[in-house]
């Protein structure tokens, strides 16, 4: 029996409820006064390098007509080749490819929509070419200034359009102020140099114009402190005027030694945290979206250990004007009243002007329906025909608003729009739309069955017509009336809600578990609306991986943290357990498109806060995770990017070398990629002599080097390091010592010498250098060495040099010295070493070594020369390591048979050894003597007699000085005793007997050539002659016989060069034309002979007969 677990769902289906859409669209044939809908920017900058395209785009019924003014003058099109208007559209085109100049086209356009019914007005688009000049030729003098004080160069780019981006090469650690110039705090005499460049970048040419580089000269001398003063702004106070919603930028750069640090406050308030960064090490006070709360005095505070110096900044707020209320188009029935409405707001007070169609006001023909009450014109009773565009214009000194909006007369009355008696459904408590799209004035209004209006508490009227119910109850049920009411009639349209009970489950079906083949029962009572058709099934489904959750929501936004809340998919039978965030990051930068883990949380939660890196780009979605799997991710939530924030990471692997003698790299890991935090990453990099007490020296740089220049040779430095970006700075790094470049020790080390030699071994001594006269990091005391020869007569070694290092700081140090070959004459000197360089070398010292046992024989090699005879072969050793004395020769029988010795002389190279009994096997081991003992064992064993190889063992030195190595070489030829078999009575009569054997073929061969005639295949018969070797395309030959290609001798060759075709062939003895073939590439054919006449016209031939011929024929 087993139990299966079920899981039963009751589900319910109930009559969806119709929820209907918004149309106010127009009919298509309402008249309508023209409205522009597309123009370029008021300050229109264009790239001399293209055509200008000035766009003007309406929409009216009937089509509007375009018409320009250009300095407020009519502008005609038409005379002009080089402008066209597109059509349908007042958009021009202005061509240079026939010629003309952007120039002259500059001015001030206007463009003016026209219909029957009335005149819109674009903004007057103020169209500029921009212009990027060159620098203006000038000679700069070298700028020559004293080491400490203060120095200003000028940039003075020239005044392009729109205004350069200014920047300087070399800029080194001084300051660029917002009008472009450098400033240096404090000139150090490492600022002297030859380029100092201020370049302009033009953006819309994407070009760049260089000044010509100032010198600057640095007079050295004693330097003195000094308190800070302005170098930007002058004096105490300042003031600066800047326009809403843009940005502020205050600026002050101190002179002063040590450098002065800046500080910022506002009087009478705090700084706006949220809109406030600060630049340029705190030299630039950057507020974002100005408003008029921002003004106010900003004090700048620059301060050293000598002192402090203060400058007030009077900031003032104003403001181009802005919209309160932006008029908007009316259409009105005649005898119907309505207004205009422009409100626009700005410091100072902006001037409202009203036009119609293009005209003052004031200027047009009066109007008794209209009344112009400064910011709002009233319409009073109006008639057919007053239908025209109005514009209004705010405007104060610093710009102007220009809103068109028409006033239509229609002779019609309201209409509506949507469908007649529109039934909605909604279900209690639930919150509906009623629509009513309708086209005319006024707005039409809802009531209900009682005729009443409604708006107010749970019902809200929208300006489109549309009712809101916020919560639908039962009493809500019945008939709404939607009426537009005008002069011309009246409008309606019926919208009947039905408010539905809600559909629930009062028992739901509980898990079972039940045995297979038993009947397991389930129950579902539901409650529902009487007046819905409910559906009601149970169906028993096995578990499955769970929906993907849906509408993943970002909410609760922080600089490092955002809340993602979703909707969990149906987890099908099987609660959720997990649920893992996944994050990708969207930007084209730091590895963009790749979804990444972010998190996991509990199945039950469906909102989180995720904890983010700031100046990122997120997009995130969600797997949920029950017992049978994961499911599908989410569709991605919204995007998300976090402000920026300062870098919270230390930059690692902080190091300080020297790659010179007389500087210091300060080299550093870059920050990660998502540890920058926001854009303009820096570093700020501080360094001073250690334990000197003295100011720390600092730099800016974007890269991850920093080189010192002009420092002493190997001299600690305490180094630090801070990241920082436009948000601010990141934590210092703790202080880390880092030492400025090596130089050439100057000192070798002294009495150095040799005590205790032994054949392999050398025990060395010598006087250590004193510390300083290392110049850098030390290392080891470096012991060159060599073999100069060995004392062994005609040897021949190896000269070259090896090394063996000591680190050593005792006062009487020592090493030993190993690896040496025994019987030699060596000879060394010491150095000592630093991380780079090595001082010059001690005294050479000489040393011979003494005698030891020698290596292996060279070879040793074991031939049978006879049934009972061995004969031994070898070479002397290759390193001797001594004077030879003689060889030991050790040979067994087997394993455990009884060992001989067999002592030779020096000079002997080979031993014979005489078998008992030709199958004995035995073991042989050799090796040379000298005075000091034996050496190493070369040992091979004798082979069989018979069929049995041997192994040749080879002992082969790779160098003079390494160990031998011992190869085995083995071959298994078959054993023939040493007899000379020529001269055995047997072998001369079989050799005699086959040479007899083979005339006598040659002499069949002979005949059967000279009656056959030729054998070629017929197919072959008409080849040409070819006396070259045939070769195949890839240069292999074709090893058939010359033969085959030209005809024998028994054939005859007409005059003109054609081979008369043989009457004999192989043809001729088969039993018809096509020869067979065994598989094995046999013929089948039986060679008969003819009885015809062929075979007698192919034998008449004299030639083919002659033995003469048939020789040449074999030739």
């Amino acid at each position: 029996m087993v139990d299966h677990n079920h899981y039963c769902v009751c589900n319910l289906y109930t009559q969806p409820y119709l929820q209907p859409s918004l149309c106010l669209s127009p009919p298509p044939t309402v008249k309508q006064p023209p409205t522009i809908v597309k123009q370029s920017v008021k300050d229109y900058i264009v790239d001399p390098r293209d055509n200008i395209i000035i766009e003007c785009e309406a929409k009216g019924n009937p089509v509007p007509t375009f018409s320009w003014r250009r300095n407020g003058k009519f502008f005609n099109i038409g005379k002009d080749p080089r402008v066209t208007m597109r059509k349908r559209s007042g958009t021009l085109e202005i061509g240079f490819r026939s010629g003309g100049r952007p120039e002259d086209y500059e001015g001030e356009y206007q463009c003016f929509a026209n219909n029957e019914f009335g005149v819109a007005l674009s903004n007057k688009i103020l169209l500029r070419v921009s212009k990027a000049p060159l620098w203006p030729k000038e000679v700069l003098e070298p700028v020559v200034v004293t080491e400490g004080s203060p120095l200003v160069l000028l940039c003075n780019p020239p005044p392009g359009l729109p205004p350069p981006f200014t920047f300087w090469m070399n800029s080194g650690e001084v300051s660029m102020g917002l009008n472009g110039d450098l400033y240096f705090s404090n000139v150090l005499a490492k600022d002297a140099h030859t380029d100092y460049s201020c370049n302009a970048r033009f953006l819309f040419t994407h070009t760049i114009q260089q000044k010509n580089p100032f010198t600057l000269k640095v007079q050295t001398s004693e330097v003195a402190e000094s308190t800070p003063t302005f170098l930007s702004p002058s004096g105490s106070e300042s003031s600066k005027m800047v326009l809403r919603d843009e940005q502020l930028l205050l600026e002050c750069i101190a002179a002063g030694l040590p450098t002065p640090t800046i500080k910022w406050f506002k009087k009478g308030g705090d700084l706006p945290g949220r809109k406030v960064k600060f630049e340029n090490f705190n030299k630039t006070l950057k507020i974002i979206n100005v408003s008029e709360e921002d003004a106010g005095e900003y004090v700048c505070m620059a301060n050293n250990q000598l002192g402090s110096i203060r400058h007030s900044i009077f900031v003032q707020v104003k403001a181009a004007p802005y919209w309160l209320d932006k008029p908007t188009n009316l259409v009105l029935a005649p005898d119907e009243n309505g207004r205009l409405v422009c409100r626009a707001n700005g410091n100072p007070k902006p001037n409202i002007q009203w036009l119609i169609n293009g005209q003052p006001v004031d200027s047009s023909p009066p109007n008794l329906s209209r009344q112009v009450l400064g910011d709002t014109i009233i319409f009073r009773s109006v008639q057919m025909g007053s239908s025209a565009v109005y514009q209004c214009n705010a405007s104060n000194q610093h710009g102007y608003l220009l809103a068109n909006a028409f006033v239509s007369v229609l002779d019609m009355p309201p209409r509506m729009l949507g469908p007649k008696n529109q039934l909605i459904k909604v279900i209690e408590n639930n919150r509906t739309f009623l629509d009513c799209p309708f086209f005319g004035s006024p707005l039409p209004e809802f009531k209900n069955g009682q005729g009443s209006g409604l708006d107010g508490g749970q019902y809200r009227a929208y300006i489109n017509g549309t009712l809101e119910i916020k919560r639908a109850r039962a009493e809500d049920e019945g008939t709404y009336t939607c009426v537009a009411n005008s002069i011309l009639g009246t409008a309606e349209n019926q919208v009947r809600l039905e408010v539905k009970e809600r559909t629930r489950i009062v028992r739901a079906p509980e898990h079972q578990s039940a045995i297979r083949g038993s009947t397991a029962r389930f129950d579902c009572k539901v409650k529902s609306d009487p007046s819905l058709s409910v559906t009601v099934f149970i169906s028993c489904l096995s578990a499955d991986r769970p929906d993907p959750p849906m509408d993943l929501d970002l909410s609760d936004p922080a600089a490092r943290s955002v809340r993602l809340t979703w909707i969990p998919g149906n987890d099908h039978r099987s609660p959720i357990t997990r649920q893992c965030t996944h994050t990708i990051i969207t930007e084209d930068r730091w590895e963009p498109g790749r979804w990444q883990d972010l998190s996991t949380y509990p199945g039950d939660l469906n909102s989180v806060i995720l904890q983010l890196a700031p100046f990122v780009n997120y997009q995130f979605r969600v797997i949920a995770i029950n017992s049978v799997g994961q499911s599908q991710p989410s569709r991605p939530s919204p995007r998300y990017k976090t402000s920026g924030a300062a870098p919270d990471a230390i930059p690692r692997g902080l190091r300080g070398w020297g790659s010179k003698n007389d500087n210091m790299e300060i080299t550093w890991e870059p920050l990660l990629d998502l540890e920058r935090n926001g854009p303009n990453l820096h570093y700020n990099v501080w360094w001073r002599l250690k334990d000197s007490g003295e100011e720390w020296s600092n730099v800016t740089t974007v890269g991850s080097k920093h080189v010192i220049h002009n420092t002493q040779t190997y001299v600690p430095y305490e180094i630090k390091i801070q990241a920082r970006n436009e948000f601010g700075a990141g934590p210092e790094s703790n202080v880390a010592t880092g030492y400025s470049g090596e130089d050439k020790p100057t000192d070798a080390p002294t009495a150095l010498r040799v005590s205790k030699v032994e054949s392999t071994t050398a025990t060395i001594h010598w006087k250590p250098v004193a510390p300083n006269s290392v110049q850098g990091e030390f290392k080891e005391y470096r012991l060159y060495y060599w073999r100069e020869s060995s004392l062994v007569p005609g040897l021949v070694v190896s000269k070259e040099k090896k090394t063996k290092g000591f680190f050593s700081t005792v006062a009487e140090p020592s090493g030993i010295l190993s690896d040496l070959v025994p019987y030699s004459k060596y000879k060394m000197f010491m150095v000592v070493a630093n991380s780079r360089f090595e001082s010059p070398p001690s005294n050479t010292v000489e040393f011979t070594t003494k005698e030891g046992v020698p290596d292996a024989p060279k070879f040793f090699r074991i031939n049978r020369r006879g049934f009972d005879t061995l004969q031994l072969e070898w070479d002397k050793p290759l390193e001797p390591n001594g004077i030879l004395v003689g060889y030991l020769l050790k040979y067994q029988t087997g394993e455990l048979g009884q060992p001989q010795f067999k002592n030779l002389l020096p000079n002997e190279t080979e031993f014979t050894l005489r078998l008992p009994d030709r199958s004995t096997r035995y073991k042989f081991f050799l090796s040379a003597r000298t005075q000091e003992g034996a050496g190493e064992v070369f040992a091979d064993e004798s082979p069989h007699f018979t069929n049995e190889g041997y192994c040749d063992s080879l002992c082969s030195h790779s160098s003079l000085s390494s160990p031998p190595t011992l190869r085995m070489l083995c071959v298994s030829p078959a054993y023939i005793d040493q007899v000379d078999i020529a001269t055995q009575g047997w072998f001369i009569g079989l050799m005699c007997a086959i040479a007899l054997i083979i005339l006598i073929l040659l002499i069949v061969c002979f005949i059967k050539r000279s009656r056959g005639g030729k054998y070629p295949v017929r197919d072959k018969k008409d080849l040409p002659l070819d006396p070259v070797d045939q070769k195949d395309q890839d240069g292999s030959f074709d090893y058939h016989s010359d033969e085959d290609n030209k005809p024998l001798q028994g054939s005859q060759t007409s005059l003109d060069g054609n081979v008369k075709e043989s009457d004999d062939s192989l043809v001729d003895y088969g039993e018809g034309g096509d020869g067979q073939f065994n598989e094995d590439g046999s013929f089948i054919g039986q060679y008969t002979v003819k009885k015809d006449k062929d075979e007698t016209e192919g034998n008449e031939s004299s030639e083919a007969t002659s033995p003469v011929n048939a020789i040449y024929s074999l030739a």
